[in-house]
Order: structure tokens, then sequence, then C-alpha cells
């Protein structure tokens, strides 16, 4: 077999959106963030939370909302 054909594995910090931090292993080399953890994912909080990345609700509400009421001809 190859010898150093394996990415080396480093212990990197993870921050989560909702402010919590853990560290794990990866082939990565700096930190990650990440947007939805265990912590505050509503399958195991058991809790409905809409997690709007950059305003996309409001875009589309501004692109379509004038369309609301009208029929499709």
């Amino acid at each position: 077999m190859k010898a150093n054909i394996h990415p080396d594995y480093n212990e990197i910090q993870v921050t989560c959106s909702c402010g919590s931090t853990f560290t794990t292993k990866s082939t990565m080399k700096k930190a990650l963030h990440v947007e939805v953890c265990a912590l505050c994912h509503p399958f195991y909080t058991g809790k409905q939370k809409i997690v709007d990345t950059a305003g996309r609700v409001e875009r589309f509400n501004q692109k379509f909302g004038a369309m609301r009421g009208k029929a499709a001809a």
C-alpha cells in the first residue's frame, strides 16, 4: 500500500448559529460554522424553529408579493 496517502486528522472547533460550540475531529484545518446543530434542530428539540437564511422569505415576498390575489391567466 502507498504510504502517506491519508490526510491529516485535526481537532477543530464547531460553532453553531445558536451559540453552542463543540470540538470534533476532521480533515479540515480551520474552524467550522454551522447553522443547525443537535441542540437546536427541531427533530431533537421537539420545537419548530424557522431559520431564515439571509432574509430569503423577505426577498420572496418582495418578488412575488404583488401577485397575491391575482388569478393566473
